[in-house]
Formats: C-alpha cells, sequence, structure tokens
C-alpha cells in the first residue's frame, strides 16, 4: 500500500493517506491474520516527505496504546458493526471505533458470553449488557477517548462469533 497515489515520489501526488486510514488498513489485516506492507516514496534527496512523517507519527502514537490489539491477533470472524472493525485474541474481542457513536453503542449477534467491556488505552470498565440478539455497551465518554480510532476490549467465557445470518436479517429488519 503506498502512502499516496504512487510507489514513488512525485511532487504533485498530494492524496496522501489519512492516519485513520492506514490504521483501518492495518486492523482490517489483523483481522485476518495478514500483514500490512506499506510503501514510503522518498525524495529525490533520499529524504522521507514530510506528509509521510505525520501520518506515521500519528499511527505510532496510536499503536503504543492500541497496538496490543493488533499484534498476536487470531483469525477473527465477527465481523459486521456500521461504526468499527473487530481483531481478537484468543477470547478477547477488540472492537475498533471508527466512527464514536457517543455514549452507548450495540453490536449485534455476538454468541459469547461478555464478561467484561474496557476501554483499551485506558483500562477503565465500561458498563455493558447483554441479550440474545445484541450486546449493549453504555457509558462511554461522550466524544472519542482516542484519536483517530479508539478501542474497546470486550472479554468473553468463549471465542467470540458472530451470527451473521441474524445481523443481516436484522439489519433488513427481518429479525
Amino acid at each position: 500500500m503506498t502512502m499516496n497515489d504512487s510507489w514513488g515520489y512525485h511532487r504533485s501526488d498530494d492524496a496522501w493517506k489519512t492516519p485513520k486510514q492506514v490504521i483501518r488498513n492495518l486492523i482490517t489485516c489483523a483481522h485476518d491474520s495478514g500483514n500490512y506492507l506499506i510503501n514510503i516514496g522518498p525524495k529525490p534527496d533520499g529524504s522521507i516527505p514530510e506528509e509521510s512523517i505525520n501520518i506515521l507519527t500519528t499511527v505510532g502514537r496510536w499503536m503504543e496504546k492500541n497496538g496490543k490489539a493488533l499484534y498476536g491477533s487470531d483469525v477473527c470472524q465477527p465481523n459486521r458493526c456500521r461504526f468499527g472493525s473487530f481483531s481478537r485474541q484468543g477470547n478477547r474481542l477488540f472492537l475498533h471505533i471508527q466512527s464514536w457513536p457517543g455514549t452507548t453503542a450495540a453490536i449485534a449477534g455476538i454468541m459469547a458470553k461478555v464478561q467484561s467491556v474496557k476501554l483499551l488505552a485506558t483500562g477503565q470498565n465500561v458498563e455493558f449488557k447483554q441479550d440474545p440478539y445484541r450486546l449493549v455497551i453504555s457509558g462511554l465518554p461522550e466524544k472519542p477517548p482516542d484519536f483517530p480510532i479508539s478501542t474497546l476490549a470486550i472479554d468473553c467465557d468463549a471465542v467470540p462469533t458472530q451470527d451473521n445470518i441474524f445481523v443481516r436479517n436484522r439489519e433488513r429488519g427481518r429479525a
């Protein structure tokens, strides 16, 4: 993946990816146990473009707090959520919230029993209720606590899976 639209340096290529896009790509790779290769096209003098430095600095700061959700991750079956994406390690599911939902969020079809929910970067416990159809997470901060993506650690009693047929039917109003 390139940092902008070119594999090499092009002075006029200013279509830089945002740190959020780069982190989303990292999460997508971790979801399926993949690797992420990112290209940084140096300038003709061998220096790294300032835009690349700024993007990777932001990504690095995010990884300092949230990287444990990606390093050593397992293949993750839960994959449907309107406001975020998932990674997993054993019985711990990580919800990477890309569009902050406010103080309450719901995830449909999680089949394992949830034991706890925490903000990953701070370890702060978050309230939740689970019924057969959804996990409702409440008491979240009004604004996202991390930039550009906030992560929740959801501990379960078994490897978390998601009933995708139920989720699709629910989205279509047939559940």
